[in-house]
């Protein structure tokens, strides 16, 4: 009896998680990861805004005259009202990443809408628009993902440098970018690093290597939009 509890437990643990992950990760079922027929490359920041790092990776955007998306917390967005208005005003795209950094694996489907409408009610009441784009955090989703598609996109990724550590500092992150970047790609920054994993100083890494990245990669044509571009 004991046994056969466990059996179904464990098949609707895998069916609530791991199927979601093959359907989105994987197969790319419901969910952007490049676009294999553009021209441009999407740059992306998670986990933000963040009062110390987000101001400078706005800087360095600037410099370059590149638009980017910025993927926020909703709890981090009502704190930091001013750096939402200032991404809105230099071009940016405003997405959701969850009201609090918490996989969607650990949450009730409901609970993963609270998190959403949270966060959106938030956005919107700060800058006028109504986000529509979504990444998860880590981009984990549950079985139930497909009712969030009725009012959001979900955007993963196709490149990402693993800059929420600091270990290899900015020399690292530069030089898994520049290897993997491809036209069409999306890639997966951080403009803060106090999430579950990270290392708080992590994101000046990721600013450097933004940095010489983009000056050495604008020059030669390469052009950046936001995802919903």
């Amino acid at each position: 009896m004991v046994s056969r509890i466990l059996r179904i437990f464990l098949t609707v643990l895998l069916m609530y998680t791991v199927l979601p992950y093959i359907l989105t990760s994987v197969l790319g079922l419901g969910v952007t990861k490049k676009r294999k027929s553009s021209g441009k490359i999407a740059i992306t920041f998670d986990d933000g805004p963040n009062p110390i790092y987000t101001p400078v990776v706005l800087d360095v955007l600037k410099k370059y005259d590149v638009q980017a998306t910025f993927f926020v917390h909703g709890s981090k967005a009502a704190m930091h009202p001013e750096l939402l208005l200032r991404m809105q005003r230099e071009g940016h795209l405003i997405g959701i990443h969850n009201y609090v950094h918490r996989a969607n694996w650990l949450m009730s489907p409901w609970g993963v809408k609270k998190q959403l409408d949270q966060s959106s009610k938030i956005i919107e009441g700060i800058t006028g628009t109504k986000p529509i784009y979504y990444r998860p955090p880590w981009g984990l989703v549950n079985l139930f993902y497909p009712t969030l598609l009725k009012d959001y996109k979900i955007i993963l990724w196709s490149v990402m440098a693993r800059d929420w550590k600091s270990v290899g500092g900015s020399e690292r992150i530069k030089n898994e970018l520049l290897t993997k970047i491809k036209k069409g790609d999306i890639i997966l920054l951080h403009d803060n690093g106090e999430t579950f994993g990270a290392d708080l100083d992590a994101p000046k890494n990721t600013i450097q290597a933004l940095d010489e990245v983009l000056q050495e990669l604008v020059p030669k044509g390469y052009q950046f939009c936001r995802v919903d571009e």
